[in-house]
């Protein structure tokens, strides 16, 4: 058995060590002073208010971590990002994703801790076993938490739904609406990708504001709507595409069914439903992302979870969709198109 090698387990088993190094970075900024200028040891020590025992194992870390460069040894060696650290982590770079590394540093991490307990409970695990308030009531009561967490999906959705309007084939339609729209963000980018397209997005009236200005600071108002409402109760918009990005996966198999049929109600002949998220692939053994976001729609909501391209293509029959499409997207993530 010599020829057994335990390192994959070892580095799953402490991989919350390299997430916590990462997301705690993330949190005091250091990426975004780095991107100003390369600092020493002890300069990113008095730019963080950090401990001087934090230096050098820190910064050191992210060095070995492949999330900063060091030049030179010593004392005097200078730490700066890398190119992927400047553009995904910089907060004043147009390509920032660190707004769902913020929300799983604030809340993912410490209620992944529960996992245990939500796998023998099936019950959720954060915001609401202290409260008893549904996840969201709290969340939506909370103006600065509600656009942290607006923030965090923009930061996670923004690569998926750029490469959605990119190779969705946009020529045969004109008006779409995202349902759960959140910032506006997916309903910008096809807008902006297709000139001739005009799009709304529909989510709770709090979020209206966040989405308002975010399409103002895109200059898309002429063709971008943020729109009011609650898609579980109202019927959706009429549109000739109904998308709904990483929102499906946030109910059980009831409410999916259900948001399925409206969305085939709102939709004309050979009309386009769209979801975006991290499909489990359908033999179940390879997406690990997808499965472990899975789990953590068990941490966050009990019921809910993701599910396979083959999974949403038996629920839209089941509603009369009749063609289906699986479009790759990035890393981890698929559109799943079903027409009407």
């Amino acid at each position: 058995m010599s020829e057994l090698d335990p390192s994959h387990i070892m580095q799953v088993g402490m991989g919350f060590f390299a997430s916590k190094t990462l997301l705690s970075a993330v949190e005091l900024e250091l990426f975004t002073k780095l991107a100003m200028q390369p600092m020493t040891g002890k300069e990113i020590a008095a730019a963080l208010q950090l401990n001087p025992r934090a230096i050098p194992d820190f910064p050191d870390a992210l060095v070995a971590l492949k999330f900063l460069q060091r030049d030179g040894d010593g004392p005097d060696a200078h730490y700066s990002n890398t190119p992927e650290s400047t553009f995904f982590l910089d907060r004043n770079s147009p390509g920032y994703i660190g707004g769902i590394l913020e929300m799983a540093n604030a809340r993912l991490y410490r209620f992944w801790a529960d996992l245990t307990a939500a796998l023998k409970t099936g019950m959720p695990q954060n915001e609401t076993k202290q409260s008893g308030e549904p996840m969201c009531a709290k969340l939506y009561a909370d103006p600065a938490r509600l656009e942290q967490f607006m923030n965090a999906m923009s930061g996670i959705s923004a690569g998926n739904f750029k490469e959605f309007a990119r190779k969705f084939d946009f020529s045969g339609f004109k008006t779409l609406c995202d349902v759960g729209g959140a910032t506006g963000q997916l309903s910008c980018m096809v807008a902006a990708a297709n000139p001739h397209m005009r799009c709304a997005s529909l989510d709770l009236p709090k979020v209206v504001p966040i989405a308002t200005r975010k399409i103002q600071q895109a200059g898309l108002t002429d063709r971008v709507t943020a729109l009011g409402g609650d898609f579980l109760a109202d019927p959706l918009p009429k549109a000739e595409i109904i998308t709904m990005g990483m929102i499906l996966h946030d109910w059980n198999l009831e409410k999916k069914k259900l948001l399925i049929r409206k969305a085939y109600d709102a939709l004309p002949p050979g009309g386009a439903f769209v979801v975006i998220e991290a499909l489990i692939d359908d033999e179940r053994r390879e997406n690990a992302f997808g499965l472990m976001m899975s789990l953590n729609m068990l941490i966050e909501f009990g019921d809910a979870f993701d599910y396979s391209g083959a999974d949403f293509v038996g629920w839209c029959r089941e509603v009369g969709f009749r063609d289906f499409q699986i479009i790759p997207l990035t890393g981890p993530s698929s559109a799943a198109v079903a027409y009407k």
